[in-house]
């Protein structure tokens, strides 16, 4: 079987007009993009706000392996199986960020059987949403900067600047440096560090905005420094709400491409899940409830981090009400889980996935703490052996999980019908959604109920600095908002050695910033970063372009 990049330059895809009509889109709300994708106008809300919302499906999984999980792989070929048994469907996915596509993990549309195309624009610079997000917050940054220098009239404290700039790469030189060196000219030297663009404040309001003139009001609300008489500083103080609305104003749009199956699907806003919320724009879901049936999305990395985020920050601030959740696990990644090496996963070890399936209880158990139907799909992978997978569906079985086989890799739409046809079901049971915790308890408590319910943690432990921010916070007012965790993706405590189910451990919160525009407060576990950094050797040495003029070495 060819790679993903070879299947999807292979592809016949349906031009950009007959998705749209496929989806229920009007032509006159089509911003076309090529032949294969498009921008939504926003003024397709006063056509179809009145409508019925169809069913909210999301897709989540246990803690990422070296492995593989195949989250976005299912979530596609979900979709493309509802498409198949006959239901009207929309998938929504985020953006990749370009950091991870150059770096480790490769490109973020899929796999297989299970893609969104075109494959390579969506990895690469799409239509332009990822730049935009990085223009916005980077000019914030310059006219902050040009306030200071221009005789400070705000009484900014160089030395308590918040807002940081950014980039769409991993790029580990930029998180300590040193701005406006030698000359007086250059404007006040002070220390800074950037941060990746998908962990900006501004791709977290893209992504949580009603519209163009919300977007405005919340970046205008947004903290980018304090006087040296601890009054904070808006983006609307030193007047640049505006300009940043006016580079937003085509990126606010959702983007609309399709499945090798031609499922029209909407790829909008990427905001990372172990750092920010992790899910794709609030405009693209709304939008897609409206003109669908059912709407599958995807919340980043395990039901620890996205999922979380998912329903405790994007559903109670955008009133969204969740009919079921899958959560996606491999045989493979927990047999990594139960003690297993990446050298010897191709091994039968019946033994260890079952030590590793605690870890997929445990995501269980917290998808239950908030009341909506779920069920299990187990995304094959050629090399599990029938004992493997036979072992886990008992084992599911054995404990109450409903479980579904899942083989949209290899087979599309057409792998997944037995999955699809279960999810439908679901999606007519109640769901009894709630959040797990009250908004309005303290930043101390709403942290607790998370690490003790969602993480299995015993107990939370913060540092000077972090208790000293939550005095901070509640002095302006700002502690009655949902928390949005920044922690490692790959285990469930704050320690990315740990895998499976630990158990008596405890959660260090080391810092808190205050994301005031996006409407949450991030608090920084363990040695969580910013700015990710290439592996020893990046993805991006194996690609390249062809003598035909081909890309290779996209995932």
């Amino acid at each position: 079987m060819n790679n993903d990049l070879k299947i999807a330059q292979a592809a016949v895809l349906e031009d950009i007009y007959t998705i749209a009509d496929k989806a229920g889109i009007d032509r006159k709300y089509l911003i076309p993009y090529g032949n294969d994708k498009a921008k939504v106008s926003l003024k397709i809300a006063d056509e179809i706000g009145d409508r019925p919302d169809g069913k909210l499906i999301l897709v989540t999984a246990i803690n990422p392996t070296k492995a593989g999980e195949g989250k976005s792989t299912t979530t596609i070929g979900l979709a493309d199986g509802m498409n198949k048994i006959g239901k009207k469907v929309m998938a929504c996915l985020r953006e990749p960020s370009l950091g991870p596509v150059f770096g480790l993990k490769g490109g973020a549309a899929g796999g297989g059987y299970a893609q969104v195309v075109p494959m390579e624009a969506i990895n690469l610079h799409f239509t332009g949403d990822m730049h935009a997000i990085t223009t916005a917050t980077n000019l914030i940054a310059a006219m902050l900067d040009n306030s200071i220098y221009q005789g400070n009239p705000l009484n900014i404290d160089p030395a308590r600047v918040e807002w940081k700039r950014c980039l769409d790469m991993n790029d580990r030189t930029l998180r300590t440096i040193t701005i406006a060196q030698e000359k007086a000219t250059n404007g006040v030297e002070r220390k800074d560090h950037f941060v990746i663009t998908v962990a900006t404040e501004i791709m977290a309001i893209l992504c949580l905005s009603k519209d163009l003139d919300d977007f405005r009001e919340r970046v205008a609300r947004c903290i980018v420094a304090y006087t040296y008489d601890n009054k904070p500083v808006t983006v609307k103080d030193i007047e640049a709400d505006g300009a940043a609305a006016v580079v937003m104003k085509d990126a606010i749009q959702p983007n609309l491409v399709q499945t090798l199956e031609h499922t029209p699907v909407f790829v909008h806003g990427g905001p990372f899940a172990n750092i920010a919320h992790g899910c794709n724009s609030l405009i693209a879901t709304r939008t897609a409830l409206k003109l669908a049936d059912y709407v599958v999305t995807e919340a980043g990395f395990g039901a620890d981090l996205g999922a979380e985020k998912f329903l405790d920050i994007k559903c109670r601030l955008g009133g969204l009400t969740p009919n079921a959740v899958v959560i996606v696990a491999t045989v493979r990644a927990l047999k990594m889980h139960g003690g297993v090496d990446a050298e010897h996963l191709q091994e039968e070890n019946v033994e260890a996935m079952l030590e590793g399936a605690k870890n997929l209880a445990k995501h269980v158990e917290s998808i239950k703490e908030f009341g909506v139907p779920f069920l299990v799909a187990i995304n094959k992978f050629s090399a599990d052996t029938p004992k493997e997978v036979e072992a886990l569906l008992s084992w599911c079985k054995e404990n109450g999980y409903p479980a579904e086989e899942s083989d949209g890799w290899a087979n599309g739409g057409n792998g997944t019908i037995e999955l699809a046809q279960h999810v439908c079901a679901l999606c007519d049971e109640p769901t009894h959604y709630a959040p797990v915790y009250d908004v309005n308890d303290t930043i101390q408590n709403k942290i607790l109920a998370i690490s003790q319910k969602i993480y299995g943690a015993a107990d939370v432990e913060y540092s000077e600095t972090a208790l000293e921010k939550i005095k901070i916070f509640i002095s302006n007012g700002w502690d009655r908002v949902p928390v949005c965790m920044a922690k490692t993706p790959l285990s469930l405590t704050d320690d990315p050695n740990i895998k499976g189910r630990p158990e008596h451990f405890t959660i260090h919160v080391q810092d808190l910033s205050i994301s005031r525009g996006a409407g949450f407060i991030v608090a920084y576990t363990g040695s969580i970063l910013t700015m990710p950094g290439l592996p020893k050797v990046p993805a991006a040495v194996h690609m390249g372009v062809d003598e035909n003029g081909d890309s290779y070495g996209i995932f």
